[in-house]
C-alpha cells in the first residue's frame, strides 16, 4: 500500500508491482503530486521560454531577430498544457494500465501494516497490506509565523508556479533554488521583481561562485536583489490589495539597486513569494499509531525502511525522509524500496551494501542537481568545503567555461565556471560544478563519473567531442595534470 501519489510513489507502485505484489495508491489531492502541478513541470516550464530567448539574444545574427519581450500569456498557456490544465486523468490511466487500484481520500495509519481512509465521499476504509506500506507524502512550504502573515495571503513554491497572472511587483523572500528561479521566471515575463535574502549570497548549499555568478545573471536581468535584510512584519488591510513588507537590516544591494542602509524601512508590492523552506507532510498521518512523532522527518536506512518501527513493513520515500528533496532522487529512492519490498515478500536475500540492488547509496555521495536559472547552475557531489569538513584531503580544480571553444560558439561573450573536487587519496572525483547557458545538460556526465567512482585517469580517455562544451572536461583534466 502506497500513501501518496506524486511521482516517488508512482514509482514505488510500480516497482512493487513489477516485482508481482498487488499496490493500492492512496492520494488525496491530484495523481501526479507536487512536481507535476505545483513544482518541477509548472516552473521548467515557465522557465523554458526565459532561457530559449536569452540563448538567442546571446548570438549575433538571431539576436537581430528578437524583437520584443516574452509572451507572458503564451508562456502561461504553455505551462497549463504541461501541467494538464490541473486535470490528472491521465495519471489516474497509468496507475490503471500497470495493476495498480487507486483510493481517492486522507489515509493514516492506523496501526501495524494497516491504513484508514477518509474517502473523497465521506466515507472510510479500512485496508491493510500483506506486506509492506510505503509513505511517500512528500513536502510542504514553509511560512514563517510573521505579524500580518496570515492577511497578507503570501505566495508559496504552489501560487508561484500556477498563478494566471503576472504581479506588477512581486517581492521574493529567499535566496535558495526556488526563490532564484521564480525571481528569473516571473522578471522575464513581465513583472517588477524584488529579491530579498537574509543571507549574504544566494544558493548557499552550492559553491559560492554559482550563487555569485547567478546573482549577476538576475541583476542584469532587472532583478533588484536585496541581501543582509529579513522581513519583520507584513500589512494587506482586507486581505487584498498592495501588501507591504517591513524590512529589517542592513539592506546590501546585490548590484541591483541602491541599498537602504541600517534599520527598518517599507516595501510594497502586489505579491509576495516566500520560499523559505520545506517540512514535512506527515503531522495527520497516524504516525502516533506506530510509535513515531506526528510531523517529523521520517528516518530510514538505505533501502528506505523507516527506523524504530519493529516489523520490517513500513517505507519512507522521497522529501519525506529528508534524505534529498528532490524528486529525481525521491523516484530512485522509490525504485530501491519497491525493488526491496518484492525481495522481502520472496524471502529473497536484500542486498543493503553500498551499491547494493536495495540501497540509496547515491543519497549521501552523487545528488544531482540543476538550477533553471539564468546563467544555470548545476552540481552532483561534494562541494569542497563539504569535502574538507568531512576530511577528505582533496583538490580544487577550477576552468573558466568562457575558454572553452564550444561554449564561446555556443554563445558570444559566454561567463561560466566549472570545477571538480578529487579525493586525493583516491584519484576519484567527489563532486563537480558546471555555471553558465545550458550547462544543465552536462551534469549527467559529472553524475556518471561521481557515483561511478571513475579514476581520473581513465576520465582522461573519456574524449569530449570538439566542438561542444563538454570539452571543459579535458580542460579540467589538464589543469589537473598540470
Amino acid at each position: 500500500m502506497v500513501i501518496g501519489a506524486g511521482p516517488v510513489g508512482e514509482n514505488a507502485a510500480e516497482r512493487a508491482r513489477a516485482a508481482g505484489l498487488t499496490v493500492a495508491v492512496v492520494e488525496s489531492e491530484l495523481v501526479g503530486g507536487e512536481c507535476s502541478y505545483w513544482a518541477c513541470i509548472p516552473s521548467k516550464a515557465l522557465l523554458r521560454p526565459v532561457a530559449a530567448l536569452a540563448d538567442a539574444r546571446r548570438v549575433a545574427g538571431s539576436r537581430q531577430a528578437v524583437t520584443g519581450r516574452l509572451d507572458a500569456a503564451a508562456a502561461l498557456t504553455r505551462r497549463d498544457d504541461f501541467t494538464s490544465h490541473w486535470n490528472d486523468d491521465g495519471q489516474v490511466d497509468w496507475l490503471k494500465a500497470i495493476g495498480a487500484d487507486l483510493v481517492r481520500g486522507h489515509g493514516r495509519l492506523s496501526g501495524p501494516r494497516r491504513v484508514a481512509v477518509d474517502t473523497a465521499d465521506n466515507g472510510r476504509l479500512d485496508l491493510s497490506a500483506r506486506h509492506a506500506v510505503v509513505i511517500s507524502t512528500g513536502s510542504r512550504a514553509v511560512v514563517p509565523d510573521l505579524p500580518g502573515i496570515a492577511e497578507a495571503r503570501p505566495w508559496t513554491s504552489r501560487e508561484a508556479t500556477a498563478s494566471p497572472t503576472v504581479p506588477g511587483r512581486l517581492a521574493v523572500v529567499g535566496g535558495g533554488v526556488v526563490g532564484a528561479e521564480m525571481a528569473t521566471a516571473w522578471q522575464a515575463l513581465g513583472a517588477s521583481v524584488t529579491l530579498l535574502v537574509r543571507g549574504s549570497g544566494l544558493l548557499p548549499r552550492m559553491e559560492p561562485f554559482a550563487g555569485e555568478l547567478v546573482m549577476q545573471g538576475l541583476v542584469e536581468a532587472g532583478v533588484e536583489v536585496r541581501t543582509g535584510v529579513s522581513v519583520t512584519e507584513l500589512r494587506r488591510p482586507g486581505g487584498s490589495g498592495p501588501v507591504t513588507l517591513v524590512l529589517a537590516g542592513s539592506g546590501g544591494s546585490g548590484g541591483g539597486g541602491s541599498g537602504s542602509g541600517s534599520g527598518e524601512e517599507e516595501l510594497e508590492a502586489d505579491e509576495v513569494l516566500f520560499a523559505t523552506g520545506r517540512a514535512p507532510r506527515t503531522d495527520d498521518l497516524g504516525l502516533e499509531t506506530v510509535g513515531l512523532a506526528p510531523g517529523s522527518w521520517l528516518d530510514v536506512d538505505d533501502s528506505c525502511l523507516v527506523r524504530d518501527v519493529d516489523g520490517d513493513w513500513l517505507y519512507a520515500v522521497g522529501d519525506v525522509n529528508h534524505r534529498a528533496l528532490l524528486t529525481h532522487q525521491g523516484k530512485y529512492q522509490a525504485r530501491i524500496a519497491g525493488a526491496a519490498i518484492g525481495a522481502r515478500a520472496a524471502g529473497r536475500p536484500v542486498e543493503t551494501g553500498p551499491w547494493g540492488a536495495h540501497a540509496a547509496t547515491a543519497d549521501a555521495v552523487a545528488v544531482p542537481q540543476v538550477i533553471f536559472t539564468d546563467p544555470e547552475a548545476a552540481a552532483v557531489g561534494l562541494s569542497a568545503a563539504e569535502a574538507e569538513r568531512a576530511g577528505r584531503r582533496v583538490r580544487v580544480v577550477d576552468y573558466d567555461l568562457g575558454q572553452v571553444a564550444g561554449a564561446s560558439l555556443y554563445a558570444d561573450g559566454f561567463r561560466g565556471r566549472a570545477r571538480m573536487v578529487v579525493d586525493e587519496a583516491r584519484g576519484v572525483l567527489l563532486g563537480v560544478t558546471f555555471v553558465g547557458a545550458g550547462v544543465g545538460e552536462l551534469l549527467h556526465s559529472a553524475t556518471v563519473a561521481v557515483a561511478g567512482e571513475v579514476p581520473v585517469e581513465r576520465l582522461w580517455h573519456a574524449v569530449p567531442s570538439f566542438p561542444t562544451i563538454s570539452e571543459v572536461w579535458l580542460r579540467l583534466l589538464e589543469a589537473y595534470r598540470g
